[in-house]
């Protein structure tokens, strides 16, 4: 995550929506670890689902007080577009 994400809050959320470029979302939540904010549960699964790999850039904008928009470049810097799809339910943000 950014180094300077912490500084736009007054205390940090303990969970995130990160809403895709097709408008899906995923909650995660974050942690502070050596002085650095980082996602935690949900990451794993929404890196997998939609296939983020070593290589790719990942970007995060602050849309909301509790939304990052994500956006995926794969490593010839491409954006990937992925449709909301099957994935581990525990995870999607309800709307």
């Amino acid at each position: 995550m950014p180094l300077n994400l912490s500084k736009h809050f007054v205390v940090m959320p303990t969970e995130f929506k990160l809403r895709n470029n097709t408008g899906c979302s995923w909650k995660v939540t974050v942690k502070l670890m050596n002085g650095r904010v980082t996602l935690d549960q949900g990451w794993a699964t929404y890196a997998a689902v939609h296939q983020i790999k070593i290589g790719y850039m990942v970007t995060f904008k602050l849309l909301t007080p509790d939304t990052l928009k994500v956006i995926i470049f794969d490593d010839d810097g491409i954006e990937v577009v992925n449709k909301c799809g099957k994935h581990d339910e525990a995870f999607a943000a309800k709307e």
